[in-house]
């Protein structure tokens, strides 16, 4: 089931088709341990979290988007956010 959240788009649980489709495999990996961090999109992401739990703020919303272990997630092309790492994050990713 799909949700978007203030433009972030988030998959819970994705097949494991949809993700073989995806090639997710073959994405790169990125990981971080826990923190807190502003970041921008100078791309559209799409990632897969292997393992980790992380609110994401995006700047000029109110709304936080949850995210965490086995969640496929799109970022839109150019915003802006902080993201607060509570548990170590490993995905895969993909920019566009």
């Amino acid at each position: 089931m799909a949700t978007e959240i203030a433009g972030i788009k988030v998959i819970n649980n994705p097949s494991q088709s949809e993700l073989t489709d995806l090639r997710v495999r073959s994405w790169p990996k990125w990981g971080c341990p826990p923190g807190k961090f502003p970041w921008t999109y100078s791309a559209k992401e799409t990632c897969y979290l292997l393992k980790g739990k992380v609110k994401v703020y995006p700047d000029g919303s109110n709304q936080v988007v949850e995210i965490g272990a086995g969640d496929l997630v799109e970022f839109p092309k150019g915003m802006s956010c902080t993201w607060d790492v509570s548990e170590e994050v490993d995905k895969h990713y993909k920019f566009e």
